[in-house]
């Protein structure tokens, strides 16, 4: 069985996967509507979706520009470029 400790502290600095911080926020929004939480809880739970949230748009991002780039890339490559036959000069 996984210590969660452990992981925990594995994880402290690094910002988790774009999906595992997704599934986090879900079950956050899923326990803030579904439970009748204390205030304290549920300002806790709020502070920690807002982290989730902004890592999620940074990944986002992070993955657009990427995409963009090998757009980018990829447009390039497919340029005609003129080819010197032998015997040409």
């Amino acid at each position: 069985m996984p210590n969660p400790t452990k992981s925990v502290a594995q994880n402290a600095g690094k910002t988790p996967p774009f999906e595992e911080a997704l599934k986090k926020l879900e079950g956050i929004v899923e326990a803030m509507e579904a439970d009748d939480l204390p205030l304290e809880t549920l300002l806790a739970k709020y502070e920690e979706g807002t982290k989730l949230v902004k890592i999620c748009q940074e990944k986002l991002a992070e993955a657009e520009l990427k995409i963009q780039q090998l757009e980018k890339d990829a447009a390039d490559e497919m340029k005609l470029k003129p080819v010197e036959l032998p015997g040409e000069s």
